[in-house]
């Protein structure tokens, strides 16, 4: 994941992720096939250990209200402004153009998706029966990833700490209100 978060899809060759491992590209390729077979397997490996250490620490959370749900924005931002992240952005662009890649990385990025709406939505005490919450967790999640996107070129951690900040305010009075936050 280092590899391909240092230097992308193009420089991250099983020869070179081999050297970086400390192992032989015969090994690597013993266990993992091909590139793609590697790469989905490490994003896959990588995102279910980060989701597990944060709902590991969902006990440390403050009780539910507005600190809680700041804390929960935070923490899912943080999520996507990290090298995981930065490494999955390098698989996307060149799924774009990788047929069997993408097939990959798409089912992939569903099933994160899917883990990380259900662990945000048990973070925050969500009630998706209500109307408009569901939205309102996912748009959580996009607002997180277009932060992370924002992050990869500059240090965008002031501007940041505003925006969630403010998002967790409209987000605590949705999730009472069981309605989706009018926009800023």
């Amino acid at each position: 994941m280092e590899c391909l978060a240092d230097v992308g899809w193009n420089g991250s060759t099983v020869a070179v992720v081999a050297e970086r491992a400390g192992v032989t590209r015969g090994a690597a390729q013993h266990h993992f096939r091909t590139r793609e077979d590697l790469f989905t397997a490490a994003v896959e490996h990588v995102a279910a250990e980060r989701l597990a250490a944060v709902l590991a620490h969902v006990r440390e959370l403050p009780p539910p209200g507005p600190e809680r749900t700041e804390a929960v924005v935070d923490m899912i931002v943080r999520l996507y402004t990290g090298p995981l992240f930065r490494a999955a952005l390098h698989l996307w662009v060149a799924a774009a153009t990788e047929e069997p890649l993408r097939e990959r990385i798409v089912s992939l990025e569903n099933h994160v998706g899917r883990e990380a709406h259900r662990a945000a939505v048990g973070c925050l005490g969500a009630d998706e029966s209500a109307a408009g919450v569901r939205e309102t967790v996912q748009a959580t999640l996009d607002l997180a990833r277009g932060l992370g996107l924002a992050n990869l070129l500059t240090d965008d951690g002031p501007r940041r700490a505003g925006i969630v900040r403010q998002w967790s305010r409209l987000l605590d009075a949705a999730l009472a209100a069981g309605e989706p936050p009018a926009a800023p």
